[in-house]
């Protein structure tokens, strides 16, 4: 219930459409009950009331009867005359009750999709917002998973059966008012059946929900195994490994299929359990009932009005009956969704942050260490200290750590001890928006999106002019090639820039760091991909990018780094060595074996 609590809680902007489908609800409920009652005038006209033995039911439904058609048609009156004013009584109450299920339809349906897109904005905003380790830990199939097939799960399962449960609800008490006024011993006696309901369903629900959780995250783990063998297609074609893959994804779906079928099988009990009970009351009311017809407790006409009332009662109660049944995937879709709204945000900027303008004097370093998880450190007493407007080279083996000190200069993360500084203030006093804004960033795996080349450029810029775009591309050697594109700067690149060679994209995502003109600038690895004539022309563009600028570049082949003022040497989260290139090759260590490895 707390569950499903926290998604009727997205039901409060939707209160007016949603309010308007019950008072519809309830009208259809009653329109479609009354319709059954009129029944009563019809056959009695028919069968000729007056010549059956007098009965002794109460007359509540004969002066609702007067009230109501008994306005318009005179009951009493030639039996023909009634029959066809009873005709088209019922005709226009079963128009009225389906205009009124149109409108409740439309509306419970607008309630249900806006509480979908609503709660797919809350999680994929969400997502944007949680600490980058999130994104270490979850696969990307899960997040596609949850934000589109778990969240439409939701809507069609918890919020189309809270619809569906609130109209049966109506109907149920719509239909029992009717039954109790003409007969409260048939009532009872329909009524022995239903605790036989709670029965029945009362051991599906545990296994239904666990089931369920258990299809979801298959779901999820098959979208998973698709975008990561899209993504490395090429990868899996010159391994010649589409036998393996295939496999693997045929295992998958096999034991999709298997824990499908489990599921199904127990869902399938609800229908003909749900049956046999009704069959039984059925059963009992002609039983019963045709007793009672004899005694003169109720009359024929009462007696085949009822019975057609308690056909009208079964299926909205099996709808009740099965709502945990079917509640049970969307609730565990609802837990899955909820998961990821519950993960951690990134820390919010202090009450005294202040917006980052630039670099003044330096950058600092003091003691910093950093976990990913508690008790495994990446980072150990890192101290080192950049000047404003230099370039300094983070250098060492894979793993060593050094894109996590520079991930902190972007507070993706926040050192678990000591702190980083800019200007002798600690990062977590700057408001976390600003001091992101003045970072650019340029890695070996290029990012652009599936859009424009000028939409990709001015990604981040607030729309940028198409001038200051073309200046960009222009300073990044990209204008000439952009240029030849079929439509130039309005062509899309494809998903990931596919469309585009490895020096192009790494050209583009440089005139989107020179758009954005950041003080602070990150190089990683920025050209290690690359042929000789791409690597010289976005060498160039480096150049003229790290021009007046404070600069980390992060770098395997030492060529890359000799010019830089300092170079820190980083071994298993520690600073082991820094200084200028030549210095660091006298000293020995750990740069002077990198240094040979790759030269001699």
């Amino acid at each position: 219930m707390s569950v499903y609590r926290r998604v009727l809680a997205y039901l409060r902007p939707h209160r007016a459409s949603f309010g308007g489908a019950i008072v519809l609800a309830a009208a259809v409920a009653a329109l479609d009950s009354f319709s059954i009652v009129l029944l009563i005038p019809f056959l009695d006209a028919i069968f000729d009331a007056d010549a059956l033995p007098e009965s002794q039911e109460s007359d509540t439904v004969g002066r609702a009867l007067d009230w109501t058609i008994g306005r318009f048609v005179d009951l009493d009156g030639d039996p023909l005359t009634v029959v066809g004013g009873v005709i088209f009584f019922i005709l226009v109450v079963v128009a009225c009750k389906n205009v009124a299920e149109f409108v409740r339809t439309y509306l419970a349906e607008r309630v249900q999709r806006g509480v979908a897109r609503d709660l797919r904005n809350v999680v994929f905003g969400h997502v944007l917002g949680v600490e980058l380790g999130f994104f270490a830990r979850t696969r990307t199939g899960q997040i596609v998973s949850r934000l589109t097939n778990d969240v439409e799960q939701i809507r069609s399962l918890v919020m189309g059966q809270l619809a569906k449960t609130l109209a049966s609800a109506l109907q149920v008490l719509a239909v029992l008012t009717w039954m109790l006024l003409q007969s409260g011993r048939l009532t009872f006696a329909a009524l022995v059946v239903a605790p036989l309901t709670l029965v029945v369903w009362g051991p599906f629900m545990r296994r239904l929900r666990r089931r369920n959780l258990d299809m979801l995250d298959m779901t999820g783990e098959i979208g998973s195994r698709i975008q990561e063998t899209v993504s490395g297609i090429r990868l899996v074609k010159s391994a010649t490994a589409e036998g393996r893959e295939r496999r693997r994804f045929r295992g998958l779906t096999s034991a999709h299929y298997a824990a499908s079928l489990r599921t199904v099988r127990l869902s399938a009990l609800a229908r003909p359990a749900t049956e046999i009970v009704a069959g039984l009351g059925t059963a009992l009311i002609l039983w019963y009932g045709s007793r009672i017809v004899v005694e003169g407790a109720i009359s024929g006409s009462a007696f085949i009005s009822f019975l057609f009332l308690s056909t009208r009662l079964y299926a909205p109660a099996k709808q009740l009956s099965q709502l945990p049944t079917v509640l049970a995937p969307g609730l565990a879709a609802a837990e899955r969704v909820f998961e990821f709204l519950d993960a951690p945000s990134e820390t919010k900027d202090r009450e005294d942050a202040v917006p980052f303008g630039s670099v003044g004097s330096g950058i600092r370093y003091r003691n910093v260490s950093l976990e990913y998880r508690k008790g495994h450190a990446v980072l150990k007493g890192v101290d080192l200290c950049v000047a404003e407007g230099s370039i300094a080279a983070l250098v060492g083996r894979s793993g060593a750590g050094k894109t996590s000190i520079v991930d902190l200069l972007g507070r993706f993360y926040d050192p678990s001890e000591g702190a980083v500084e800019i200007d002798g203030r600690d990062l977590r006093g700057y408001a976390l928006a600003s001091l992101r804004r003045a970072l650019g960033i340029v890695s070996q795996e290029t990012i652009l999106f599936h859009d424009t080349v000028r939409a990709n450029i001015a990604y981040g810029t607030n729309g940028a002019s198409d001038d200051a775009v073309r200046k960009a591309a222009r300073a990044a050697h990209a204008h000439d090639f952009v240029t030849k594109l079929p439509q130039g700067y309005d062509t899309v690149v494809g998903e990931r820039g596919t469309t585009l060679s490895g020096g192009e994209r790494q050209r583009i995502a440089l005139a989107r760091a020179i758009l954005r003109d950041p003080p602070i600038l990150v190089l990683d690895e920025a050209t290690s991909s690359l042929d000789l004539e791409s690597e010289r022309l976005v060498q160039e563009a480096m150049g003229r990018l790290m021009a007046g600028r404070t600069v980390f570049v992060i770098a395997h082949r030492l060529s890359t780094v000799r010019r830089a003022d300092v170079i820190f040497v980083v071994d298993e989260g520690r600073i082991v060595q820094q200084g200028r290139h030549q210095e660091l090759v006298e000293q020995g260590g750990l740069y002077r074996r990198l240094e040979e490895l790759q030269f001699r």
